[in-house]
């Protein structure tokens, strides 16, 4: 019995420690990301502290890093937490350890009084002839040699255990040696912290004494964006026009031979009125490429191989506390850098507003549109592929590069792009 709830005891720990000790693997290549994620966005800090002022990039990438900052604080915690319960669970096993070797050394202490008070091999003869019969003597010598053999049972196990708990031990002090890294880690990345909000603080300082300058540039913003909306409603209602009109010509029966001027017959029926389909965006053309847009949702590559999202999709507060509302998202890039189709498609059309050009490429019922644009690569009409350079990144009204990616469907209605692109 004792070796049995030895046994279970030792197989329910190891697997606790075992399943514990996956969690922190787990949370180490967490960790491992998150620093590499900080180191990048690190870099990307670095190479805009060449610019002459304080820009919404360089707001966001800091605020960016604060976050990875304060995630990889919180793994740090997760990590502490998980050594915390590893030590509670090692000291709870040292003391069923302790508990068990006295048990086991009391039993073996009572079978080694027994042994010495019948030590005699007289007793142990008498013991054995003074069986009623030839088989209660067999039994007799059977019960001596497994009581013998008990006796050296325990010993093995406390031995055994005295070298389980000595593991443990060992185990527990590792652990708390572990724990004493990850505090300092936790303090040092804890001062990082510091650090960064008070580099935050100053970004957000200065953006906040270009108070007026900034103001006047979202207002121009609003209303370059309100122009690329009317465009994407324009290049929408052309395509479904367009779409109208050519599913009326493949309709239209062909003329017939009879004379004009002939009354109908009471036999003559006009041809039935043609359905039109559903959605009139969709045909037999483009309903494949419609389906493989919508199943590559979370999918589609990013319009510029480097760049920082710097205004979301929805409702975004600036540094100055102005509320701004976008319909698409904002990617601040190099200027000059290539501008790709996310997905297949048709271009729409491709548009002057203000001072930058804007490309707009459908894809069945869905439309991704590409502003603030220097330069345009393809036409309207023109087929286009998938990570196909459509034109170069222009400055924005910061001076800084930057481009606008929207997504709408066929109703008109906007989408939030970072949802249908690669985290």
């Amino acid at each position: 019995m004792i070796k049995f709830i030895f046994s279970v005891t030792l197989f329910t720990f190891f697997s606790l420690s075992l399943h514990a000790q996956e969690t922190r693997e787990e949370l180490e290549k967490q960790r491992a990301a998150l620093k590499k994620e900080m180191e990048q966005t690190q870099k990307l800090l670095n190479s805009n502290k060449a610019k002459t002022k304080e820009n919404l990039a360089r707001w966001k990438l800091i605020n960016d890093k604060l976050n990875l900052q304060n995630r990889l604080i919180e793994n740090i915690g997760k990590d502490i937490n998980l050594l915390d319960k590893n030590i509670t669970n090692n000291q709870k096993e040292i003391n069923r350890y302790n508990k068990l070797l006295d048990t086991l050394k009391e039993e073996y202490a009572k079978s080694m009084v027994y042994a010495y008070k019948n030590r005699n091999s007289y007793d142990f003869l008498s013991f054995i002839f003074s069986a009623a019969s030839f088989n209660d003597a067999i039994k007799r010598i059977a019960y001596l040699k497994y009581y013998r053999d008990y006796r050296e049972k325990q010993g093995e196990n406390i031995l055994r255990t005295q070298e389980l708990r000595k593991q443990k031990v060992n185990e527990l002090g590792s652990i708390k040696e572990k724990k004493s890294e990850v505090l300092q880690i936790k303090d040092k990345e804890l001062t990082a912290l510091e650090t960064q909000k008070a580099e935050k603080d100053k970004i957000v300082n200065d953006l906040k004494k270009e108070g007026k300058q900034l103001n006047s540039q979202l207002t121009a913003f609003k209303k370059q964006n309100a122009k690329v909306e009317k465009a994407i409603a324009a290049a929408i209602k052309k395509a479904r026009d367009d779409a109208r009109r050519a599913a009326v010509v493949k309709n239209t029966p062909p003329p017939t031979t009879a004379d004009p001027k002939r009354p109908p017959r009471g036999g003559d029926n006009p041809p039935p009125p043609v359905k039109p389909p559903e959605n009139i965006l969709l045909n037999a053309e483009n309903r494949v490429l419609n389906e493989n847009f919508k199943k590559n949702k979370g999918l589609l590559p990013w319009p510029v191989d480097k760049g920082i999202p710097i205004l979301h999709f929805g409702r975004n507060q600036l540094p100055s506390g102005t509320i701004m509302d976008v319909t698409g998202v904002t990617i601040a890039t190099d200027i000059g850098s290539n501008v790709k189709s996310v997905f297949d498609g048709v271009v729409s059309s491709v548009v002057f507003v203000e001072d930058m050009e804007v490309v707009i490429i459908q894809h069945g019922e869905y439309f991704s549109t590409y502003s603030n644009l220097g330069s345009v690569s393809v036409k309207g009409g023109q087929t286009v592929r998938t990570g196909q350079v459509i034109g170069k990144a222009a400055a924005n009204l910061d001076g800084n590069g930057s481009i606008e990616l929207y997504i709408n469907d066929a109703k008109g209605n906007s989408i939030d792009p970072e949802k249908w692109l690669k985290r």
